[in-house]
């Protein structure tokens, strides 16, 4: 009696990981391609963003109390100086823990983040919504959302800090619940109160996370590229 020989298994192997720098290609990519439509004023994006805005302004005449909601979360909350400041203490308590490298590496990408939205705002020279009953105002130009991309850029590296350091499950889900709520919810505020058009915030969601996953990705190299002491374990990115 012939027995059948088994056939062997392939194994599966680990599964491609998206890395840092992966990621923030993909979104620099959509970002840059997202800043040629509205430099270029592409009429099917220029339609959907009036349509956005004049539904949820329409709404937002009518609510003053979700407006009043919507202005405290956007003006002080998830304010662009106030992801600063969560920013600048986190680089003073790396610095003060002898993690100055680190330090001085968040603070330039907070910098460059700043500067980067600020040039792309002058060079664009996108016009804001215009109403006749504005809820709100902001000024200089709409694209791309600074507070879209500034809360981008400082949830995805107290994230990162806080992946490098090892926080634990409950610690680190609850701490990606808070970004992921700020980061979205800091958007819709700012359509809300119709001070930005649909694709300035997806700009400013789109460039900040591909700051993010560069900025990481470089100091993951330049780290690998320095050590040189053995048992230096590396860090998670």
């Amino acid at each position: 009696m012939s027995t059948a020989t088994p056939t062997p298994t392939r194994s599966a192997g680990p599964r491609p990981r998206v890395t840092p720098f992966t990621a923030g290609a993909v979104c620099a990519v959509l970002g840059l391609a997202l800043l040629a439509l509205v430099a270029a004023r592409w009429s099917p994006l220029m339609a959907a963003d009036r349509a956005v805005a004049t539904s949820l302004h329409r709404r937002a005449v009518t609510e003053p109390g979700l407006v009043h909601v919507n202005r405290i979360l956007s003006d002080w909350v998830w304010d662009p100086w106030t992801m600063r400041i969560l920013i600048a203490v986190a680089v003073v308590t790396l610095w003060w823990r002898g993690a100055r490298l680190l330090a001085g590496w968040v603070a330039a990408t907070s910098l460059l983040c700043t500067l980067l939205q600020q040039g792309l705002k002058a060079a664009v020279g996108r016009e804001r919504p215009q109403w006749p009953d504005p809820v709100d105002s902001a000024h200089y130009a709409a694209f791309p959302s600074g507070h879209a991309m500034t809360a981008t850029v400082s949830c995805g590296l107290l994230l990162w800090l806080l992946r490098r350091h090892g926080t634990g499950a409950g610690p680190w889900w609850t701490a990606v619940a808070v970004a992921s709520v700020s980061v979205i919810g800091v958007g819709l505020t700012r359509l809300y109160l119709g001070v930005h058009w649909m694709s300035d915030v997806l700009g400013g969601w789109l460039l900040g996370a591909a700051l993010v996953g560069f900025s990481i990705a470089g100091f993951v190299r330049h780290e690998r590229r320095g050590r040189t002491a053995p048992g230096d374990a590396p860090h998670r990115s």
